[in-house]
């Protein structure tokens, strides 16, 4: 028995209550964090991606071990995931075998608490996942945006679209440059746009007859071709991030190079390749699938 006395015993009621905040979220993100940081990355190949089975979840990025990127699959892990293989072979300043992933199985009912972006969230306050705010999962931003000067610190005025890489199939595309370019755009990794809502332009290019070489290639000497094959006044453009193909005559302020037909003669020559040094690029994308 206490025999303490009653004023001993008892305050005065000033350490009697507190306050108490339930936070299922902070619950939910050190769960999903710190079963994934258990995984044991795995090199992103197809080999590996094979491995993963059809359902949705949750999965980060590593570049050289380091985390860079968290993102979410609502129809299927396998296929977000190779359009991430897919995008990341064909950038420059970047190591495709330098990339691994780990990914989570998630519940259809788990989905609705969006745990990618609990998991972003409780990252970007260690400073990690930084491809989340660089704009890697954004897609085509429209032509619209073409001009719009691409942020210094964007995934692509960092890791550049590859140029120089080889497409394949054009070879056997057939004889109209309509078929060579549905070709290339079908293989090149990264976004290839074109003039399609203007009918008689679309045509002038679909028709267009061209000879591709039996040897594989470059998205460059693509360009170049392709700006041959049509009459003045198209303009081929490699922008950071993709490349685009209409009939103008256009400075794009961060653009990497031009393809020009003008008087009968193909120019190709460097752009500017300005960048905005000012502020974030975007705050972290919904990014899921296509």
């Amino acid at each position: 028995m206490n025999n303490q006395p009653i004023g001993a015993l008892y305050g005065d009621g000033s350490q009697a209550r507190a306050e108490f905040k339930l936070s299922i979220t902070r619950a939910l993100s050190d769960q999903l964090g710190e079963r994934l940081n258990s995984l044991h990355p795995a090199f992103l190949n197809q080999t590996n991606l094979d491995q993963i089975e059809d359902r949705p979840g949750v999965y980060q990025l590593y570049l050289s071990g380091a985390l860079v990127y968290v993102g979410k699959a609502s129809r299927g892990l396998p296929s977000r995931l190779a359009n991430h293989l897919k995008k990341l072979s064909g950038r420059t300043n970047l190591n495709i075998h330098d990339i691994g992933y780990v990914c989570l199985y998630v519940d259809e009912d788990l989905e609705a608490a969006a745990p990618e972006k609990l998991l972003i969230t409780k990252y970007r306050s260690n400073g990690e996942a930084p491809w989340n705010t660089m704009g890697f999962g954004n897609k085509d931003p429209g032509r619209n945006r073409d001009e719009t000067l691409v942020k210094a610190n964007h995934f692509d005025a960092r890791y550049p679209v590859d140029i120089d890489r080889k497409i394949d199939g054009l070879a056997l595309a057939g004889p109209t440059l309509g078929y060579v370019l549905k070709a290339a755009k079908a293989d090149l990794p990264f976004t290839f746009r074109y003039e399609t809502k203007n009918k008689s332009l679309s045509k002038q290019l679909n028709d267009a007859l061209v000879i591709v070489p039996p040897s594989r290639s470059t998205a460059t000497e693509l360009m170049l071709l392709t700006i041959q094959a049509l009459p003045d006044g198209w303009q081929a453009t490699a922008l950071p991030g993709y490349m685009i193909l209409y009939h103008e005559t256009k400075e794009y302020g961060s653009a990497r190079l031009f393809w020009r037909r003008v008087d009968g003669q193909v120019e190709q020559f460097t752009g500017q390749a300005r960048l905005d040094e000012s502020g974030e690029v975007d705050p972290p994308v919904d990014d899921d699938d296509e």
